[in-house]
């Protein structure tokens, strides 16, 4: 059974850094995509970012490129989110999510995630 487990949330200032983790478990963490979702107070979920199987792709939304850095750690089976000068619009609980299917390319689509974490929450404050 696939579990994600996502952690690393909290309330930061503007401008300040955070970097949330997803543990997975379940199954052979490198050969799966991942992908960030985020749902902020009173929105719709929202992409992220996302990496491929093998690291060599990656995707990111435009509201978060060139702050944000995905990577992830197949030998620890986690999943990471470095996210730099977070502003008020960054505030959300933030969800891991990762395919059925194995060795897929960095997707941004949430209808290509069927396993989610349970979130956390990042909330950024003036």
């Amino acid at each position: 059974q696939v579990q994600l487990v996502e952690s690393g949330g909290g309330l930061v200032q503007a401008g300040a850094s955070l970097r949330l983790s997803c543990a997975a478990s379940g199954r052979t963490f490198r050969h799966y995509a991942m992908g960030w979702f985020r749902r902020p107070p009173g929105k719709e979920l929202e992409f992220v970012a996302a990496i491929g199987w093998n690291g060599a792709t990656d995707y990111y939304a435009d509201s978060v490129k060139g702050r944000f850095t995905i990577s992830r750690d197949n030998g620890q089976s986690t999943l990471y989110l470095q996210m730099n000068s977070l502003g008020l619009e960054d505030t959300a609980v933030y969800y891991c999510a990762t395919p059925t299917s194995p060795f897929t390319n960095a997707q941004p689509m949430r209808a290509a995630y069927d396993y989610w974490g349970q979130g956390t929450q990042v909330t950024v404050s003036l």
